[in-house]
């Protein structure tokens, strides 16, 4: 892969920014793909802009150069993702990039796919175009920590999402929880559903509150896709009238093997839910085996919104990779519900801890989003 050049000019930051900006168009609708953007300028003039909308369709560089049209030729090329090089639904960026004779091609981050991985760049060189990389790379690896985490490790990037009082409750002693945030924080909720490939919980929490689970963001939003939605029921006891079985969007339905009900799985399975087996062990499934699972179907943003066992149990397995956590501004005191369950902890430095990476205002509450320290 090409070393990163500091050089860069005011321009190409600009450039790069722009097709960032172009990128997250894309943020709901182009999984399993990355989400790409990509910039065509000549003398510092944008010529030509264009963005990855959806798998199958035209990838970010040759929505650019259908816009740029004869006046690629010679031009510069800002993309956020190395360009592809390999045959897949559409045909090698780099063989577009290399006939429309472009002089040179700035990209922010490689691309961590096998396929492509530095072979993208190569290729650009092989033509004599001039490669330069790393310009607002972490910008764009944060567009994409599910592709990256994916392409890397097989998983999918796990997202866990909890709703608590300011005094660390999720609901009354009663179990009553509906609503400790507001209407505000519930719609963001929706935008990162609308944003993951796939949404879980636990049948504990589809037996006491019975949600769908789907993405509803704002009327006149663009590019609206249901999530996967994940049921971890080791026992199969999911109820056939089950919101969750209703509403668009796939079923995945994990259960143990020692659990299935052959009857009970094929009346999920007419309503329309796929049932499969995993391993289980001593506290249920293998979380292992499910993230797996998810991986080999190509799932990149994982959002885990479970009750305080299942919640713990990703966060006891060192599993998550991101805690979305949304703090309402009221008190339910002593005997209210507690966030998660954790084993005990014996010392203040055995504590888990975590980093926080974003604070922001939503409504009346706040939602804050943080990375489980390591080591």
């Amino acid at each position: 892969m090409s070393a990163p050049v500091r050089g860069f000019s005011d321009f190409d930051r600009h450039a790069m920014r722009r097709a960032l900006e172009l990128a997250a168009r894309g943020l709901n609708t182009t999984d399993p793909n990355p989400r790409v953007g990509c910039v065509i300028a000549r003398a510092e003039r944008i010529v030509g802009e264009g963005w990855h909308e959806r798998a199958g369709e035209a990838h970010a560089e040759v929505a650019a150069l259908r816009a740029a049209g004869s006046q690629a030729l010679g031009a510069t090329v800002y993309v956020t993702l190395e360009p592809c090089s390999h045959q897949g639904r559409t045909a090698p960026c780099t063989l577009a990039l290399t006939g429309a004779r472009v002089a040179r091609v700035v990209y922010a981050v490689g691309d961590p796919n096998p396929r492509v991985n530095g072979s993208g760049a190569e290729a650009l060189r092989a033509a004599s175009i001039a490669v330069e990389s790393g310009l607002l790379e972490n910008e764009a690896r944060e567009l994409n920590p599910g592709f990256f985490k994916r392409m890397v490790s097989g998983r999918p990037f796990v997202r866990v999402k909890l709703a608590m009082s300011l005094d660390g409750r999720t609901a009354l002693a009663n179990g009553v929880s509906q609503w400790i945030t507001g209407e505000a924080s519930r719609a963001d909720v929706h935008a990162f559903r609308a944003r993951s490939s796939a949404v879980l919980t636990g049948i504990g929490t589809v037996l006491a509150d019975d949600p769908q689970l789907t993405a509803r963001p704002p009327a006149g939003t663009a590019g609206v896709r249901q999530p996967l939605r994940v049921i971890l029921d080791t026992h199969l006891r999911t109820p056939q009238s089950a919101r969750l079985l209703t509403g668009g969007g796939e079923v995945l339905l994990l259960t143990a093997l020692s659990g299935l009900d052959e009857t009970r799985a094929a009346a999920l399975s007419a309503l329309g839910a796929r049932v499969e087996t995993l391993p289980s062990d001593a506290g249920g499934l293998d979380l292992g085996a499910v993230l797996d699972r998810l991986g080999e179907l190509e799932a990149n943003e994982l959002l885990v919104e479970a009750g305080a066992t299942l919640a713990g149990a990703f966060l006891t397995a060192g599993l998550a990779d991101e805690l979305l956590l949304y703090v309402a501004p009221r008190l339910l005191g002593p005997e209210g519900r507690a966030l998660v369950n954790l084993p005990p902890v014996a010392t203040l430095e055995a504590a888990p801890g975590f980093t926080l990476i974003e604070s922001v205002p939503v409504g009346a509450d706040l939602r804050l989003r943080l990375q489980p320290r390591t080591g």
